[in-house]
């Protein structure tokens, strides 16, 4: 049993002053695997001070040398990435070679970004030639608290800290508690990488207790936050009281258009996408959306190619999907299965209950339903589980009708060999990314959405810009 009671918040791991116990469960096996404390009011109080305090000395700190401090993070997360991926496989059952590989190296590649935009970052602009004595000053926004999720926990908490860090904000980290030793191991790299006291602090707890003490805190001036679009929405009420900015990142129902012209691998390619960390990515292409001509052919390929995919244990090494996070997870899971069979979706292959052979542990059979309306719940609710929605449509036209008719609108993704119709599409689904033809974003592309997908831009110089104000001065005299 691992235990992990304390906090790191000034620079010292801390007892909790008012914290309660939290087991942390082993998907794979529903068995307890850590210990944890949920801060209180106290706690989280503490850790503001503590960033608040920071703030002045790193705000001034030359920007050279804050870049210098993720740069060691950098050469430390290198040293723990076995560490990182054990931690994140054990909590959340990503399977180990993908905890490995996906997982701690999104992280890896996050902070590699943000060093290279940040040296290429102009923290002080001028105005233009028609103002030469006018400049504008990017500075910290300030106290940050950064509200991260269990699915991808390396990556959301390096697009934040890293940007952050960078910016010269100070931070208050609240991982989630179904996956916060990985956390844990994160704010050792800070310290070993020398931050100053205060600039980074961690507090574990749910959602209710240290998000919304966090969200509402008086000293707290920007929440940034990855999660459901349920929680953001109570996260900006929260904020609303202070006027704090708030950075939502929140679910997707990305639809993944594949026309009768797409390359012979676009249907396989879709469905081990959406089947990837066990369906439990906000950006996951969860409708297919395929062209009424090859419609029959795609839903065959489909399920072949589901059927292949295997389910096991995260501590398994092998190329296979592990458990869900949770039983509740699970619950909902289930749910939202046999509602799709009971709203008349065609259930191609998988279903309810455990794949065959796994008796114990959070475990969903890979699920695929064709003949699906866009009106039906699997194709309007975020399910976050290996289930796949695929939808015919008649014309490029209806195509992007479909895709675009959600509440969402973070990733869509396009699959057809005429370039001009891809330009096209891409240009009218609204959504903050797409993706065309299997290819996936480059490195420091900015992440994120619009509508019920959240607001801002996480990744890249866009990601250190949401943690900056903007400052107009005149009268600089150069």
């Amino acid at each position: 049993m691992i235990e992990k009671r304390q906090f790191y918040i000034n620079g010292r791991w801390v007892d909790p002053i008012d914290g309660i116990e939290r087991q942390v469960i082993n998907p794979s096996t529903e068995e307890p695997a850590g210990v944890i404390s949920l801060g209180e009011q106290a706690d989280v109080n503490s850790a503001v001070m503590a960033a608040k305090s920071a703030l002045p000395s790193w705000m001034a700190t030359p920007a050279e040398k804050r870049i210098a401090r993720v740069e060691k993070l950098y050469e430390i997360y290198k040293s723990r990435a076995e560490d990182l991926a054990q931690a994140m496989s054990l909590e959340m059952g990503a399977p180990i070679d993908m905890a490995r590989t996906q997982q701690v190296g999104a992280g890896l590649s996050h902070l590699k970004s943000f060093i290279r935009a940040a040296k290429a970052f102009n923290f002080e602009v001028s105005l233009g030639d028609h103002a030469p004595n006018d400049i504008i000053l990017w500075e910290a926004i300030g106290v940050c608290a950064l509200i991260t999720p269990w699915n991808w926990p390396m990556n959301q908490i390096t697009l934040k800290i890293g940007a952050a860090a960078v910016a010269g904000c100070t931070m208050i980290l609240k991982p989630s508690e179904e996956s916060p030793l990985n956390a844990l191991i994160f704010a050792e790299m800070m310290d070993e990488a020398g931050f100053p006291p205060g600039v980074f602090n961690l507090v574990n707890g749910d959602g209710v207790g240290v998000g919304t003490q966090l969200s509402c805190h008086k000293d707290v001036d920007m929440v940034s936050f990855t999660g459901s679009a349920r929680a953001g929405k109570l996260i900006s009420k929260n904020a609303a009281e202070t006027l704090k900015k708030v950075h939502l990142e929140l679910g997707g129902k990305g639809a993944n258009i594949i026309f009768a012209d797409a390359d012979e691998k676009a249907v396989k390619r879709g469905v081990i996408h959406c089947m990837n960390n066990t369906g439990q990515s906000c950006n996951a292409p969860t409708r297919m959306l395929i062209e009424r001509s090859i419609y029959n052919q795609a839903v065959e390929t489909a399920a072949e190619s589901a059927q292949i995919i295997s389910v096991g244990a995260a501590y398994q090494e092998g190329r296979h999907i592990g458990p869900v996070v949770n039983e509740v997870q699970f619950n909902k899971i289930q749910n939202m299965i046999q509602k799709g069979i009971e709203e008349g979706a065609r259930l191609v292959t998988g279903g309810t209950g455990r794949p065959d052979g796994l008796f114990k542990g959070y475990y969903v059979r890979p699920t695929i339903f064709a003949d699906v309306k866009n009106s039906m719940s699997i194709a309007r609710e975020e399910i976050f589980g290996p289930v796949l929605s695929i939808i015919p449509f008649e014309s490029e036209d209806h195509a992007i009708e479909i895709a675009n008719d959600t509440l969402y609108g973070l990733t869509n993704y396009i699959q057809t060999q005429d370039s001009e119709k891809a330009k096209r599409v891409a240009r009218s689904l609204r959504s903050g990314m797409v993706e065309m033809n299997g290819q996936p974003r480059g490195a420091g592309a900015p992440f994120g959405g619009m509508k019920q997908s959240g607001n801002g831009r996480e990744g890249g110089k866009w990601g250190i810009e949401d943690f900056l104000e903007l400052k107009s001065v005149s009268g600089w005299v150069t």
